[in-house]
């Protein structure tokens, strides 16, 4: 295990408790070393749902590439690596969202549990965390092709701005979307060596998903966000939420055919064609029952409903896989 910097006397006493709105059973609390829990809490490591929201999309990018020709032994070292970047990369996002963001935190009931504004962990200590983190992302990530490190390394940019997006912009999310889903066109670089027009297909799609199930998410905070002036999607639509919802949600199930067309029509492959988009089916089929059950006044529910998206990238995820086998 690394060693952890000397903790604060005012963060030894805090050490015990949980963020907010992390599962009550989360392994961090449960069985991670004490005085380790505040940098994992950081790294949201108690709340995997962001790691699988960042991971699925490059399984997307190395099934639908594999699809078009075919798996390759490399792809193994490909989920496995992605795997551990997006762990990595997405506890050194979020250090940084919350290095940026710790005094807004503080006045927001859902995140003044979070380490910085809570006193667990000091601004240097997150730093040297964060630079950690990204460490050892890197190291992954010079494994891959020339043209994969360098979307890889271009990637930082929206990782570093995307914290600040709430200041300037109602759409935040935007900017979370390409940040999060940049990963289907690194993966597939990786895979093929190549960015073709399907992939970059795919990433809009992962966009307008993003807008989707990050809006939700940020209905949790409207009335907070209100009162200290953060903009969201979710304040921008206000009354308008549910039309906007459905919006991104055909968006996002066009957007995604479209890319399993562009791939996989040259091949002239009925069958793989048809179990590629089942999938992309099922996913908007997903979506649909997912809007059935939120609502936006709730945000419990709108918290549940948020989660339900991994299984939703998942079932594109194993359609793409099984269509890449044929």
């Amino acid at each position: 295990m690394t060693q952890f910097p000397e903790m604060p006397e005012l963060a030894q006493s805090q050490l015990s408790g949980g963020v907010a709105d992390a599962p009550s059973d989360n392994w961090v609390d449960r069985h991670a070393p004490a005085p380790a829990r505040p940098y994992l809490r950081l790294s949201r490591a108690d709340r995997p749902i962001g790691t699988w929201l960042l991971l699925i999309p490059c399984f997307w990018g190395i099934a639908l590439a594999a699809a078009v020709d075919g798996y390759r032994l490399w792809d193994l070292w490909l989920a496995v690596s992605c795997a551990a970047g997006a762990f990595l990369m997405r506890g050194a996002g979020c250090t940084w969202n919350d290095i940026t963001d710790r005094h807004i935190d503080g006045k927001v009931t859902r995140t003044r549990s979070r380490p910085i504004p809570s006193g667990q962990v000091t601004v240097r200590q997150a730093l040297v965390w964060m630079a950690a983190q990204a460490g050892l992302a890197a190291l992954i990530l010079f494994t891959y092709n020339g043209l994969a490190i360098g979307l890889g390394i271009a990637s930082l940019a929206l990782v570093a701005i995307y914290p600040f997006a709430k200041r300037f912009t109602w759409w935040p999310q935007l900017f979370l979307g390409l940040a999060f889903n940049w990963g289907a066109v690194l993966a597939w670089a990786a895979h093929a060596g190549t960015v073709p027009l399907a992939a970059v297909v795919l990433y809009a799609s992962g966009i307008t998903w993003t807008l989707y199930y990050d809006t939700i998410y940020a209905l949790q905070d409207r009335e907070d966000d209100a009162l200290i002036g953060v903009k969201s999607t979710a304040r921008l639509f206000g009354t308008h939420t549910g039309w906007w919802l459905r919006l991104f949600l055909l968006a996002t199930v066009a957007l995604m055919g479209l890319a399993v067309i562009l791939a996989l029509l040259p091949s002239r492959d009925p069958l793989q064609l048809a179990i590629a988009l089942a999938g992309v089916w099922a996913f908007g089929w997903h979506m649909v029952r997912q809007m059935a059950g939120l609502r936006v006044d709730d945000p419990a529910s709108c918290l549940v409903q948020f989660r339900a998206n991994r299984d939703a990238g998942l079932i594109v995820a194993l359609f793409l896989a099984v269509a890449a086998a044929l």
